[in-house]
């Protein structure tokens, strides 16, 4: 009985099944903790989404960027993008039901110590604040009015996190500190044109989890997107985005005893470099 959170996924269904034999997953008995972006840019968004919702009783999932965007394409409110393969999954005849699965997936998870979610967070708040504002957009998800969610979702403004924000202004900035950040200055304004190595941030600007008093900084929070990153693991930052999808390695790690469980991107499921 052990619980694995894994990296972003994004469509490589071959690499994830060589990820579960690796780590020997055994569905009556195992947790997984998924970090977002399941589905998008890999060759089987299909297949994951079926095997994900397969086992739904065994999984911890958040959503990522792609998940929304897929979501948004799906409703016609957004253009699908040059490198995203959705198609197969929008044409299947189960495609309706599994992307409305999706949609009840949630933008945090935490347990005991831990806190889960896809990108990042402010460092105004605190590990219950981000779940409390997490199930703010899921509500918005799961909602009558979930397709204006998704026409409105799109921006950079606000950039940072103001008490007194409301309506949709509030959903956006949430839902792109939960699923777009990276890097922030010190007072947590979001930059979201910088997405590379760490070496190379702009002076004035950090990644998200050394912005000082960072007020969630007493969990050990696990995520995932920035695969320039790549693997982080700190007493209290673990980021698990290795880039599989580019052609690196999809990475599992056990949370009992911060085992880490590897493998290389399968043949077929790269899309090349960044």
């Amino acid at each position: 009985m052990a619980t694995y959170a894994i990296g972003d996924i994004q469509g490589c269904y071959a690499s994830l099944r060589n990820l579960l034999e690796a780590i020997g997953f055994s569905a009556s008995r195992d947790t997984l903790w998924l970090v977002g972006d399941l589905i998008n840019r890999g060759p089987d968004s299909l297949a994951v989404l079926r095997w994900a919702k397969a086992h739904e009783s065994r999984l911890r999932v958040v959503l990522g960027n792609h998940d929304l965007h897929a979501l948004a394409v799906a409703e016609g409110v957004a253009e699908a993008h040059r490198r995203d393969t959705l198609q197969p999954l929008l044409d299947a005849p189960d495609g309706g039901e599994l992307l409305a699965w999706l949609r009840h997936g949630r933008m945090a998870y935490g347990e005991d110590e831990y806190l889960m979610v896809h990108a990042g967070l402010l460092p105004q708040w605190s590990g219950a604040q981000v779940t409390e504002l997490a199930h703010e957009v899921e509500a918005a998800l799961r909602g009558a009015n979930y397709r204006e969610f998704f026409a409105r979702m799109y921006g950079n403004q606000p950039d940072h996190w103001r008490d007194d924000l409301r309506g949709m202004d509030r959903l956006r900035l949430i839902t792109n500190a939960l699923t777009r950040l990276r890097v922030c200055d010190a007072a947590g304004v979001m930059d979201f044109d910088f997405k590379g190595e760490p070496t190379d941030i702009p002076a004035g600007l950090m990644p998200w989890f050394d912005a000082p008093k960072r007020n969630s900084a007493d969990k050990t929070v696990i995520f995932g997107h920035w695969s320039a990153l790549g693997l982080v693991l700190r007493d209290h930052v673990i980021a698990l985005d290795t880039g599989c999808l580019w052609g690196g390695r999809l990475t599992a790690l056990r949370l009992e005893d911060r085992r880490l469980f590897q493998v290389p991107c399968a043949k077929g499921d790269a899309i090349g470099k960044q």
